[in-house]
């Protein structure tokens, strides 16, 4: 898949989510729009996947650390046809296997359960500390939010990262500055991120704009340094795509109406 076929890919993902937002009248759109191209990043351009066989133990894995944004990860999912993408109608519905937030037990292609902030990276680091004890070339991505950062799990998670050498492991981090209350520095201030996951003995590559397809496919390209586990510290916008949902802290958990799906839609596709 080319460049601009990807970027095709984005705008549908994007459309997909607004409309399962919608249709639940439910959600978490923000944070779900200001990764797309992240997850897309990872799953068009680097995983190593059959949605055929999606409990091959020979895949890389992927933890979606901030589980809220399930919406893009169906969205992927759906599209790769690791399920039906009929079954987007039925987000966040009693019974469905698509959640709020994501749920291994009951949808194919998903590698862990998660939503509480803090332990999906945890089980990131466990995936590959495995995949090392096994000597298999498993490669384990993780992708944690910004404001998920103020949990201390995710430093100690870092801290046995680095010290068992985790090559195999990279983790993402959406930064688009915003959380359910407020900015960060308002909730709990980050400092300097490149800094600290330097620090904690983390090969970091910094992207100015983290929705920008080439930035990421690029820094995924990047030849993993021996030892250190990879950190994609990206700049990402919050509701990304759609310009009333753009920085704005109140679309963080709360789904469009149906005129502002049609709004978002036609924005979207135009």
């Amino acid at each position: 898949m080319d460049i601009v076929e990807l970027r095709s890919k984005c705008t549908q993902l994007r459309e997909d989510i607004i409309n399962m937002l919608a249709d639940a009248a439910s959600g978490h759109p923000g944070g779900s729009l200001s990764a797309v191209e992240l997850m897309a990043g990872i799953y068009y351009t680097q995983m190593r996947i059959d949605p055929k066989n999606p409990d091959d133990p020979n895949r890389d894995r992927f933890v979606l650390s901030k589980g809220h944004a399930a919406p893009c990860y169906y969205a992927i999912l759906g599209d790769l046809g690791f399920f039906d993408k009929a079954e987007f109608r039925n987000f966040r519905q009693l019974h469905s296997i698509l959640q709020g937030h994501p749920d291994a037990k009951k949808v194919p292609g998903i590698d862990a359960s998660t939503g509480s902030l803090g332990q999906g990276v945890s089980i990131a680091t466990g995936m590959a500390l495995g995949a090392k004890a096994q000597k298999s070339d498993i490669r384990v991505y993780a992708l944690l939010g910004d404001g998920e950062l103020q949990e201390g799990q995710v430093w100690e998670a870092c801290m046995a990262a680095a010290n068992y050498k985790l090559d195999n492991l990279t983790i993402l981090i959406d930064n688009n500055g915003l959380q359910i209350d407020g900015t960060n520095e308002e909730v709990m201030g980050l400092g300097d991120l490149k800094a600290k996951f330097t620090a904690f003995g983390f090969n970091v590559i910094e992207l100015p704009d983290g929705n920008d397809l080439e930035q990421v496919i690029d820094a995924l390209n990047i030849k993993t340094v021996p030892g250190k586990p990879k950190c994609i510290l990206a700049h990402t916008v919050k509701g990304k795509g759609v310009s009333f949902m753009e920085n704005q802290v109140g679309w963080h958990g709360k789904a469009p109406s149906e005129s502002e799906r049609q709004l978002a839609i036609k924005e979207l596709e135009g």
